[in-house]
This record gives structure tokens, sequence and C-alpha cells, in this order.
């Protein structure tokens, strides 16, 4: 674990050469240390949330210059980690900035642990634990979407959810087990309707709130999509039109891909995580290429949505009926696209499979209806479900503890179908309580939970 009590140093910038590097102090002596390195105006005597120019020296090596900076002073508590904070803005230089970094350890510092500056931050009441783990989420976010969810649980979305929900539970906890104090009077003074009405709500959004997980890890890690379809089909033809370049190699020949080729396209601000796979066909004598099915078999069971690609110059409206069959049978979400219509015509190709609803029909080698496509993978996986200000769970620690508390929700709620007495009833809200409080760190979590929350930042965060 980490110790509060000692300042901590790192690299708050990615490593590497770069115009700026930033390093960052944190802990009750960040302002002495930077003292005794930093020569310009005497950090200690500034006022907080002030910038100063000046120079870095390494005093046992007669004030010899190591660079010309710009240090950021932050006062606790009103600072990131609650303490007191320097960050020396140096020339982006990799020696220069363990040369920086050397200095500070020399004088005191301890080099920081991945996350320990965000853990400080959570420790000293600065922020709760749902928005210090918003913040890796917010460095990890490569699309709109993730960005949106990550800002909306760090400026305190999930948290105020949640706050609401416990704070009318212990008030209500708080009434039953006032009421055991005067069992023998036989009174009652919390309102079992509006407890009733209460949990139902609660209940409500609990379930919406678990229920949003799907499409959060989706947002996260990256909607998953395998292009799927017959040797020949237009696969890899199809992967270069909709990333708008040539990434796969194409031929006529049948069975060119041989492997998965995996890339990522954003949608509407959501990645998609692209799979064209090698062509399916039941019999091949190829060794090779079997492994290349058996993969892209894999591929489609592992996929969010699936797109079906097929040939509408080759395959029957029975081919198609069989392969939906296949899909639903096995609980897999497709898309159905008939490919080639420049060879057949659009009007042709509509008559021939008139009687299948739900198709699109495209063009890869000419890019026609690549854009329908598109739009038809946004709304067949996001649909309307990404509200602007919306809370959509994306971790996975909390889908579980949220799991507990619809768990304990509804055994209070049971319980008092049953008329099972207060103390009972205030035994299951205060389990209710815990878990809830787990989520937001309200109650003291494991340390190894901590531990591995704090583990995958970056150092330097």
């Amino acid at each position: 674990m980490f110790s509060i009590n000692e300042t901590i140093v790192a690299l708050a910038t990615p490593p590497g050469e770069g115009a700026i590097g930033v390093i960052r102090l944190s802990g009750k002596d960040a302002i002495t240390i930077a003292d005794k390195i930093f020569k310009g105006k005497k950090l200690a005597n500034q006022a907080t949330h002030t910038l100063h120019f000046g120079k870095i020296v390494d005093a046992e090596q007669q004030n010899r210059i190591v660079d010309e900076v710009v240090a950021s002073l932050y006062k606790g508590p009103k600072s990131y980690t609650g303490e007191d904070i320097v960050e020396i803005s140096c020339h982006g230089s990799d020696y220069v900035l363990q040369q920086v970094i050397g200095l500070c350890l020399r004088e005191g510092a301890q080099m920081a642990k991945p996350g320990e500056f965000t853990q400080r931050a959570f420790l000293n009441g600065k922020m709760d634990l749902t928005q210090a783990e918003a913040v890796a989420d917010l460095i990890a976010s490569q699309s709109s979407a993730a960005h949106q969810a990550a800002m909306h649980n760090l400026r305190g979305g999930f948290s105020h959810e949640l706050k609401m929900m416990r704070d009318q539970l212990i008030n209500f906890s708080a009434l039953i087990e006032l009421e055991l104090d005067f069992s023998q009077e036989d009174v009652e003074f919390a309102d079992r309707s509006q407890l009733y009405a209460l949990l139902n709500d609660a209940i409500e959004k609990v379930a919406a709130l678990i229920q949003s997980f799907h499409l959060g890890n989706a947002i996260k890690n990256g909607i998953k999509v395998a292009i799927i379809g017959k040797p020949n089909a237009g696969k890899s033809t199809l992967l270069n039109a909709l990333l708008n370049e040539e990434r796969a190699i194409v031929s006529d020949i049948a069975g060119t891909t041989r492997d998965t080729i995996e890339e990522t396209l954003n949608i509407n601000g959501v990645v998609f995580r692209l799979i064209d796979t090698a062509g399916i066909r039941e019999h091949t004598s190829d060794a090779i290429e079997s492994i290349g099915v058996e993969r892209s078999k894999k591929a489609m069971q592992e996929a969010d949505v699936v797109v079906y690609l097929f040939d509408v110059t080759e395959n029957s409206l029975t081919d198609i009926e069989e392969q939906i069959m296949k899909f639903e049978s096995n609980n897999i979400h497709y898309i159905l696209a008939g490919n080639k219509v420049d060879t057949l015509g659009l009007d042709i190709t509509k008559e021939k499979f008139a009687l299948l609803q739900q198709m699109l029909f495209i063009s890869a080698k000419d890019k026609e209806n690549i854009h329908q496509l598109k739009q038809t993978l946004y709304d067949r996986v996001v649909a309307g479900e990404l509200k602007q200000e919306g809370t959509i769970i994306t971790n996975a620690r909390h889908l579980a503890a949220l799991k507990d508390v619809l768990f304990s929700l509804n055994d209070i709620r049971n319980g008092m179908d049953n008329s099972l007495p207060g103390d009972l009833i205030a035994l299951d809200i205060r389990k209710c309580l815990f878990h809830l409080g787990t989520i937001t760190g309200e109650v003291q979590v494991d340390r190894d939970i901590l531990g591995a929350i704090f583990g995958k930042f970056c150092i330097g965060k």
C-alpha cells in the first residue's frame, strides 16, 4: 500500500521526446523540495495557483543549470490531491526530465507508484471512488462516447444518483431502528408506503444501471463487429470501403483472406472494432484455410454484432433464410448485407430478395450504401441508449456491486411483504447501504481492491 506521509514525484506527461514534459511533486515537503532545486522566486512565499519562471540547478555540481522551467504552485487543500503540489514544466528531453526527477529524489522525494496521485485525492476526500475510477477511464477514452461517459462520472453524475438513494435508505433505517427503541409503545415512525415507493423506484433505477453495462462495456472497449460470409463474398473489399483505405488484400481468388484482420472505425463517436474473417465454407482440403475458418467461427461467437455479407448474384433466398435460422438459434445479433448489386442491378436484387425484411443492399466495390451500413451498425448497437447526461455503467466492479444492491433491495421488499420484524428489515437495509458504499468508497474498501483499482493507472496520475 501507498504511504500518504511521503512526498512523491513522477513524470505526469507521457515518456519520450516532446516539446514540454511536466514533473509533479505532491506531499507535505513538495514545496520545500522544489525550493531546493528551483532558482527564482521562493515558492514557499508565493500564493497558491500561481506560475513562476526560473531555473533548475544542481547545487552539488556548482549550481549547474539543468533547465529553464515554469513551476506551477498549488497549496493544499485546494489542489488535485488535497496536498501541496508543485508541477515543473521542463523542456521535453528525456535526459532533462530524468535529471530533474533525480534531483527531487535526492532531496527526499519518493517515486510515485501507478495511480498514487489520484489515490491520495480519494483518501483526502477530493473525490469519491467512482470519480477516481472515472479519471482512468477519461485518460483511456478513445471516442466521444467513452469520453462522455467518463466525464459524466468524473463530474459526480453516478455518485449523485447513488447518494440520493443511500441518504433515503439511511433515513428510513434510522426511523425503523428508532421504532425498536419504542417497541413497547407500538408506534410507527417510518411510513411503510413511502418505503415501498422508495424501494420500487430504487429497484427500477438499479436494474436500469445494470442493463446499461452491456452498452457501457462496448463503448469503453469498442464494439466487436465480425464481417462474416462465404469465400469471395467481398468481405475484404467491404472492410476497405468502411475504412476508406486499402487495408486488406483483395483478389478474385476465393480464400485470399486466411486469418482475421482487425481494424477500428469511429462511427458517431463510438469505436467499432471491425474483424475481417476468412470465408466460411464447410469443406476444404487446405489445412491453413481450415484454421482460418475456425477462427472466423470463433470471431462470430464473440462479436457484439455480425455483418453477414453475401453475393446477391450467387446466393438464393433459401440460402439466406437458412443462415438467418442459424443466427437466431445461436442468439447471434446480425445485419444482412447483400453485396455486388452493381453486377445484378438494384431493382433485380430487391425483387429477388423481396420476402426478406431489414436487408441492406450494397456495392463494396463502388462504395454504394456504405454510409447506410455504418448508420445501421450504430443504430443496431447503440440506438437511443446513448443519452447525453445519462449514467452508463462501464466498470465491472460497479456492475458486481450493483447486482448485490439489487439483491438487497429485493430482500427488503420481500421482508416487508412477509411482515418481518423491524430489526430484520433494518439489517437488510444496512446490507444494502454497505453495497452502495463500496461503489463510492463511503465504507472502507478492501486494501487489495484499492490496489487493483489504482494499480491500473499510469504513473504520474
